[in-house]
C-alpha cells in the first residue's frame, strides 16, 4: 500500500524581485521516483530546499510523512535524506569517517550507525574503498559517497539535487541504477531533479519546471502523448539553412536542431502537409532532403512545446 511521503501546496519563495518558486503543487508516494525537471534557473533547487526545509516559504506548506514541516522542522526532517548539488565532504577523512560524521551529526549512535554505514557502502559500491580517502575520491565516487552519507539513518524520502552534473555518462547509468534499486528494495520515495530529459524518462512521474512555475505533471508517457502524430524529424543539407526555411512553413510551429537532425512541431492534424511543403521548399531551392518523416514525441518537445504554451498542464 502506497503512502504520501510529500505533500507540497501553493509553496512561493521570492528573492528581492526575483520569484523563485510560483504556486508550486506537488506530492510523493512511497516506492515512488519523481523527475523535477528544467533548464538552470526553473526553481528545481529552491523547490527541494524549500521541501527539506533549508529554506521557508514565503506561503505554501510542506508536510513530510504527515508531519508538518513549518511546524515540526526537526520531526520532519528525521525522515529525509538530503543530497545537494554541492555535497561537502571532508577531504581528509577516510569514506568511512565521513559516513560516521553525518551519522553522528544525525544522533546515531555506533552501535546503530557502523553496522548501516557497512551495509550502505556494499550497496553503492564502496566497500572496498572504506579507508581511502575522500579527497583521493573520483566524481563519481564522491557522489556514492553523498548518497551513501543521506542513506545512514534509514530515511524515508531521498531528496536528491542534480546528482549526476557534472559526472561520465557511465557513472551516471551506475547512479542511476543505485536509485532504481533503492526504490524498489526499501521502498523509499525519491525525488531527484535534473536538467537531462533522458534522465527524466525513468521517472514514474515528473514536473516540468520553468521560471519557478509547473508547466505539466504528470508520467513522462502520459506528457508525451500529448504530441503525437505533431512531431516530424527531418536530415539533409544545408542543415541550418534548411531549418530557417522549414520556420517560415505555416503547418510547422517550431523547430529545434537536434545533432544533425531537426525536430519539427506541426499544427495538430498537418504532419502530412507540412512533410510535403517542406519537401517542395527543399526542393524549389536545390538542397538536399535526405529524410523527412513521424516520430514518437520525445520529452524536450514536450519541454518546448509546454514553454510555448502550445500544451496544457
Amino acid at each position: 500500500m502506497t503512502e504520501k511521503l510529500i505533500e507540497a501546496q501553493g509553496l512561493q519563495k521570492r528573492f528581492g524581485e526575483t520569484e523563485a518558486v510560483s504556486g508550486i503543487d506537488l506530492t510523493l508516494q512511497s516506492g515512488e521516483l519523481f523527475g523535477l525537471v528544467g533548464p538552470d534557473g526553473a526553481g528545481k533547487t529552491t523547490t527541494i530546499r524549500l521541501l527539506c526545509g533549508a529554506l521557508s516559504p514565503d506561503s505554501g506548506s510542506v508536510t513530510i510523512c504527515g508531519v508538518p514541516m513549518q511546524r515540526q522542522p526537526d520531526r520532519a526532517r528525521e525522515n529525509i535524506g538530503y543530497l545537494s548539488q554541492r555535497f561537502s565532504l571532508y577531504e581528509d577523512l577516510n569514506v568511512l569517517e565521513n559516513i560516521r560524521f553525518f551519522s553522528e551529526v544525525r544522533g546515531l549512535s555506533a552501535a546503530n550507525w557502523k553496522p548501516r554505514a557497512l551495509e550502505i557502502l556494499d550497496f553503492v559500491g564502496l566497500a572496498d574503498f572504506a579507508a581511502r580517502p575522500a579527497g583521493q575520491l573520483s566524481g563519481g565516487m564522491k557522489q556514492k559517497l553523498g548518497l551513501a552519507s543521506a542513506l545512514v539513518h534509514k530515511p524515508r524520502v531521498l531528496l536528491l539535487d542534480e546528482p549526476t552534473g557534472g559526472v561520465d555518462p557511465v557513472t551516471r547509468q551506475d547512479f542511476w541504477q543505485l536509485i532504481i534499486r533503492l526504490v524498489a528494495q526499501e521502498g523509499v520515495g525519491v525525488l531527484v531533479s535534473t536538467p537531462y530529459m533522458d534522465e527524466a524518462t525513468r521517472c514514474r512521474r515528473v514536473a516540468i519546471l520553468s521560471g519557478g512555475r509547473v508547466l505539466m505533471q504528470g508520467a513522462p508517457a502520459e506528457l508525451s502523448a500529448q504530441l503525437t502524430d505533431r512531431v516530424l524529424e527531418a536530415r539533409g543539407r544545408p542543415l541550418p539553412k534548411i531549418r530557417q526555411l522549414a520556420s517560415s512553413i505555416p503547418q510547422i510551429e517550431d523547430v529545434q536542431a537536434f545533432g544533425d537532425r531537426l525536430h519539427m512541431r506541426v499544427r495538430a492534424g498537418s504532419a502530412k502537409e507540412a512533410q510535403t511543403a517542406l519537401k517542395k521548399a527543399v526542393q524549389d531551392k536545390g538542397w538536399q532532403l535526405d529524410h523527412i518523416g513521424p516520430i514518437p514525441p520525445q520529452l524536450e518537445d514536450v519541454f518546448i512545446a509546454a514553454s510555448a504554451g502550445v500544451l496544457d498542464g
